[in-house]
């Protein structure tokens, strides 16, 4: 692994990521393995919005927002997982200044725009369950599309933030980025100038766009389980809840590796460990939310084997 000390980044033209094993006979399993998972993240995925497009029933906020999160899914999974396989075939962890800005950036926006959707799924949710009378009114088209595209808005200005930072950089301490692709704290760390106000605010930018959704969704859901647990009927309280179990799975899974891989990564030295946390976070969670939806959701699952006996 190639190491500076205090280059000039005008002299930085590439920095080199972590390789997953340097075992020559471990390689090409792991090559095929996260292919596999990549290839079924994105299938499964395209499949969830093909399933929603095809069928009328599926036509409504909920549906729209979770083939929009497929989508979201599709671009986080290929933002680090083509370079990773890539990188295994050719043992070359080399990766250009302007291709790592463009990884960060990327990263960056997919990941804000899982978190944001998922809050404003548990959003749709609440409303659904707790004043359903006024359901069409106030997740009506126009409401859904402005939700998109704030979630969107916010994703890119999340981005720009990093990037702003990382262009003030002027030096850095070490080209060699202790992940397999351009983790935005641990590029961060790497410059030799300001790294207690970089620090603070990737922290403030964490709890800003991080925290904020899921505080959010918590809200939401106590509302949501404070109106079930009202119901009187059981059967209305299992109907109720299993509309948004699927979901709940999903931000367990989402939340759970994406704020302990974020905040690990910050406070952890062990490559070792924020590695396995980064995959985690973005291979086997991108690949997991389909099957989530399609097993634990009534109507994805239904329509799905529709699609299936359309095609046969």
């Amino acid at each position: 692994m190639m190491k500076m000390k205090m280059k000039n980044i005008t002299h930085v033209s590439q920095f080199y990521l972590l390789r997953i094993s340097d075992d020559p006979e471990l390689q090409p399993i792991l090559c095929g393995l996260f292919l596999s998972m990549y290839l079924i993240s994105v299938l499964g995925n395209l499949l969830i919005i093909l399933t929603v497009s095809s069928f009328s029933h599926l036509h409504n906020p909920m549906y729209f927002f979770l083939s929009i999160l497929s989508l979201a899914d599709i671009g986080f999974i290929s933002t680090t997982v083509p370079n990773m396989v890539t990188e295994l075939q050719t043992h070359n962890a080399a990766i250009s200044y302007v291709g790592c800005l463009t990884q960060m950036s990327l990263f960056i926006i997919f990941a804000c725009m899982d978190s944001m959707l998922l809050a404003v799924m548990a959003y749709d949710r609440f409303v659904a369950i707790c004043h359903p009378l006024h359901y069409s009114i106030i997740m009506n088209p126009c409401r859904c599309g402005m939700l998109v595209l704030i979630s969107l808005l916010a994703s890119l200005f999340e981005s720009l933030l990093h990037n702003l930072v990382a262009l003030q950089l002027k030096c850095f301490k070490d080209v060699a980025i202790a992940n397999f692709f351009c983790h935005p704290s641990q590029l961060l760390n790497l410059g030799c100038n300001n790294t207690f106000n970089n620090n603070i605010l990737m922290y403030a930018i964490g709890v800003i766009l991080g925290v904020f959704p899921l505080l959010g969704i918590l809200i939401s859901y106590f509302k949501i389980i404070s109106s079930i647990l009202s119901i009187t009927s059981s059967s209305g309280r299992y109907k109720a809840f299993s509309t948004c179990g699927s979901h709940l799975a999903v931000v367990c899974l989402f939340y759970g590796t994406g704020l302990g891989e974020y905040f690990g990564s910050l406070l952890s030295h062990s490559s070792g460990n924020n590695m396995v946390a980064s995959l985690m976070y973005t291979v086997v969670t991108p690949m997991l939310n389909p099957f989530i939806y399609s097993l634990r959701n009534q109507d994805i699952s239904d329509s799905l084997k529709r699609l299936h006996f359309c095609t046969v």
